[in-house]
């Protein structure tokens, strides 16, 4: 009996996957949502920190696509259609890439889902692209990636904001 309890105890208290202490992610994940009537729409992506980082032009090239967050790639689920500055996107979900430059941002919105940030991007699968010019936060530093909707009513932009940059996404509800 001696024997069964001390197998036991090394089995429970000496597998290595059992041990492992569970740690958080070094960018968290964050949801972001609104609703409008009876359309909702859900944004998934992970928060990188800044940490003394360059991160535009150095951190995230300029000119090479980039899923805005880290891990699992950026996705945003429709409820119902709407317009990203005025092109239309039916109902679903989909991945969030964008091409940051100096100037502007090309936004794509891209018909495959599941992705490891932007390392299996298919430039096929693209629904729709157009850019967006950069702004400045001027003396506010967002240390994380932070991204948020700004809702007016049955239109919204969708605000990407990292170290002192940013970026605006017009969105309209169709209803």
């Amino acid at each position: 009996m001696t024997r069964y309890i001390l197998t036991f105890y090394c089995l429970v208290f000496f597998t290595p996957g059992w041990t492992q202490e569970i740690r958080p992610r070094t960018s968290p994940l964050d949801v972001i949502s609104m609703r409008y009537k009876e359309s909702y729409v859900k944004l998934t992506y992970s928060q990188p920190y800044k940490n003394g980082r360059e991160i535009f032009g150095k951190l995230i090239p300029f000119g090479k696509e980039w899923s805005p967050g880290a891990n699992e790639a950026t996705e945003i689920t429709l409820t119902k259609d709407l317009t990203f500055k005025g092109f239309l996107v039916k109902a679903g979900t989909y991945s969030i890439f964008t091409i940051p430059d100096k100037e502007k941002w090309t936004v794509i919105v891209n018909k495959d889902v599941g992705l490891w940030g932007s390392y299996n991007y298919n430039q096929k699968q693209d629904l729709i692209r157009f850019d967006v010019p950069v702004q400045s936060t001027g003396n506010l530093i967002y240390e994380p990636l932070t991204m948020k909707f700004d809702q007016r009513n049955d239109v919204a932009d969708l605000l990407i904001m990292w170290d002192r940059t940013k970026i605006s996404i017009p969105i309209k509800f169709i209803n």
